[in-house]
C-alpha cells in the first residue's frame, strides 16, 4: 500500500475554513454559466472561464515574484489538471444549460464517494467509518433536496456524472501538485494550459460549425456573465487549492456537501427556484453532517496535539 503523504503544513482548521469559502462562492460559477449558456455555446463559456482565470492570475504571480517556469514533471501534472478542469467545466455547463442548477449539483455529489475511494487507493489516506458515514448521510440529504429525475432530462442528466469524476481527479491532482507549486502558480498554469488545449476544439468548431463548439459575439451583458464565470471560478478554486494544502481530501470531502445549501439559495435568488418541505429537510441533513465533520476533525486534531506533548 502506498503511504499517505502528510504535509508539514497540514492544519485541519484552515483547510476547513477555505473549503467553506469554496462552498460559498462556487455556486456563483454555476449561476453565471447558466445565464451565459443561454446565449453562447458550452465551448465559449468554458474558454472564457480559462481566459479570465489566466488574466487574473498573471499579475498576481508577478506581484508575488513567482516564476513562470516549470519542470517537465510539473508540466505533465498540470496538463492533466487542465484536462480535468476542462472536462468538469464543459460537462457541468452543458448540464445547467437545460437543468436547474440544484438538480445538476445533486448528481455531481457522487464525487465525494469517488474522492474518498481515490484518496485511499492513490495516497493511502485514512478513511474511517465516521467519515464514510457522514458522506453517506450528506448524500442522502442531497437527494432529499433535489430529487434528481433522469427521465425528465434524458442523457443530459449524465453530464454531472462526468463532472463528478473529473473534479475528483482534479482535487487529487491539486493535492499532489501542491507539494511543489504555490497555489497562484498552479492556478495560472492550469488555466493557461487549458487555453492551449482548447485551441483544437475551437478550430474544430470553426470548421464543422457544430453549435456546441462554435464561438460568437453576444450582447455585452453576456460578456459580463462569462467574466463572472471566470472570476468566481478563480476565487473559489484558489480557496479549494489552499484547503487541500492544509487538510487531506478525505477530511474535506464531506464538507463539500455544504455547497448545495448555497446552490439552493442562489437558485431561488436568480431563478425563483424555491425548495419544498422535503428539500428543506435535506438541507438540514446536509448542514448537520457538515457541522459534525468540523467538530469531529477539531476533536481529532486536539487529541493528536495532546499525544505529541
Amino acid at each position: 500500500m502506498t503511504r499517505a503523504f502528510v504535509s508539514p503544513t497540514d492544519n485541519i482548521l484552515p483547510g476547513v475554513v477555505m473549503m467553506l469559502g469554496f462552498c460559498a462562492i462556487a455556486p456563483l460559477i454555476d449561476v453565471a454559466a447558466k445565464m451565459a449558456s443561454q446565449s453562447v455555446s458550452i465551448t465559449q463559456v468554458t474558454i472564457a472561464r480559462l481566459i479570465v482565470q489566466t488574466a487574473l492570475m498573471a499579475p498576481v504571480m508577478m506581484l508575488l515574484g513567482q516564476s513562470f517556469s516549470l519542470t517537465r514533471q510539473q508540466l505533465g501534472w498540470l496538463i492533466l489538471r487542465a484536462l480535468m478542469l476542462i472536462g468538469s467545466t464543459a460537462a457541468f455547463v452543458g448540464a445547467v444549460q437545460v437543468m436547474p442548477i440544484a438538480d445538476a449539483l445533486a448528481i455531481v455529489f457522487v464525487e465525494p464517494f469517488v474522492l474518498l475511494a481515490l484518496g485511499y487507493m492513490m495516497f493511502g489516506e485514512s478513511v474511517g467509518p465516521r467519515r464514510i458515514g457522514a458522506s453517506i448521510v450528506g448524500f442522502i440529504g442531497a437527494l432529499l433536496v433535489i430529487q434528481p429525475n433522469f427521465v425528465q432530462f434524458g442523457l443530459v442528466a449524465l453530464y454531472p456524472l462526468v463532472t463528478a469524476l473529473c473534479f475528483a481527479f482534479y482535487m487529487l491532482l491539486t493535492r499532489r501538485i501542491s507539494r511543489d507549486l504555490a497555489p497562484e502558480t498552479m492556478q495560472f498554469h492550469t488555466a493557461f494550459l487549458g487555453m492551449i488545449l482548447m485551441v483544437p476544439v475551437i478550430a474544430f468548431g470553426f470548421v464543422s460549425q457544430i453549435e456546441v463548439f462554435t464561438l460568437s459575439n453576444p450582447a455585452p451583458h453576456v460578456w459580463v456573465e462569462m467574466f463572472g464565470v471566470g472570476l468566481a471560478a478563480t476565487v473559489s478554486h484558489m480557496m479549494i487549492t489552499y484547503a487541500l494544502r492544509f487538510a487531506p481530501s478525505a477530511t474535506l470531502a464531506p464538507l463539500h456537501y455544504l455547497e448545495i445549501v448555497n446552490a439552493v439559495l442562489f437558485g431561488w435568488l436568480f431563478f425563483s427556484d424555491w425548495p419544498n418541505t422535503l428539500s428543506w429537510a435535506g438541507i438540514a441533513v446536509i448542514t448537520t453532517s457538515g457541522l459534525y465533520i468540523i467538530a469531529r476533525e477539531r476533536q481529532l486534531a486536539k487529541q493528536a496535539r495532546v499525544r505529541l506533548r
